[in-house]
């Protein structure tokens, strides 16, 4: 091949893949492009993790999509870099007495895990399609903003709000190729003592180059039906809304 079919043969593999791939070469080394456009996405990712959340902004975004006033919780991490340390803190509450208790069926924990940057950009407007697509089925609880939070956070405000099927918003771990990328956890019938194999995941939510909120909230609507009929979630809850949604199923 051709030096100039070769790079046309990278720039168009590259058009289906966030992967650094066909990097080039100077010398030894990569060119200094690459070099500097990798030091760039590795300090993207450490600042969406170390930036603290705007709880303010956020709590106005959340209260501007109408299913009640937001109440703020924070687990036992008392700074970020506890946080970081000790994810077993991340997972216990500090005070719940704030948390209204509601007897909803579907409740939600706005947590900003290891990416305060997704929730930020994404928990908003997730959560306003998650609140068109459930609402005119259930009945939904106030959401909880939980900061320092890990996904088992979730199911001790569930308990303390009393629904029975609890979605965790929450930013997740960022990489070299996305640091503002939300996951949804979803448990039925939530309890302090449920384990991951309890919950339901649908990840990688970030528009325009992630799963779209509106295909997100179907997915999730589909495991709420699904978990109501089957009595739980987890392993034994099998999604089976992408199949439904065919064509639909896009990313933006």
């Amino acid at each position: 091949m051709t030096e100039l079919s070769t790079a046309a043969f990278w720039d168009e593999l590259r058009q289906s893949t966030q992967s650094r791939i066909g990097l080039g070469r100077a010398g030894d080394s990569l060119p200094t492009q690459r070099v500097l456009e990798f030091k760039a996405a590795h300090a993207a990712a450490r600042d969406a993790v170390h930036v603290p959340l705007d709880v303010d902004t956020l709590v106005a975004a959340v209260a501007a999509v109408g299913i009640g006033d937001p109440v703020v919780v924070t687990s036992l991490a008392t700074s970020r870099g506890e946080y970081l340390r000790r994810p077993d803190l991340g997972r216990q509450p500090d005070d719940l007495t704030a948390v209204p208790r509601t007897d909803a069926d579907v409740g939600f924990v706005l947590s900003d895990g290891l990416s305060p940057l997704a929730l930020m950009e994404h928990g908003a407007g997730l959560l306003a399609a998650l609140a068109t697509e459930l609402g005119d089925g259930y009945s939904l609880a106030p959401p909880v903003i939980a900061t320092q939070a890990r996904v088992a956070l979730g199911d001790h405000i569930a308990v303390a709000m009393g629904v029975r099927t609890v979605i965790v918003l929450i930013g997740e771990r960022p990489g070299l190729s996305v640091a503002d990328s939300l996951g949804i956890y979803l448990t039925h019938l939530p309890d302090t003592s449920r384990t991951d194999a309890d919950r339901n995941c649908i990840s990688n939510i970030h528009p325009p180059e992630g799963l779209g909120y509106t295909v997100a909230a179907r997915i999730a609507a589909g495991l709420v039906s699904g978990a109501r009929a089957l009595g739980r979630s987890g392993v034994a809850l099998k999604d089976n809304s992408r199949d439904e949604l065919g064509a639909a199923a896009e990313p933006h």
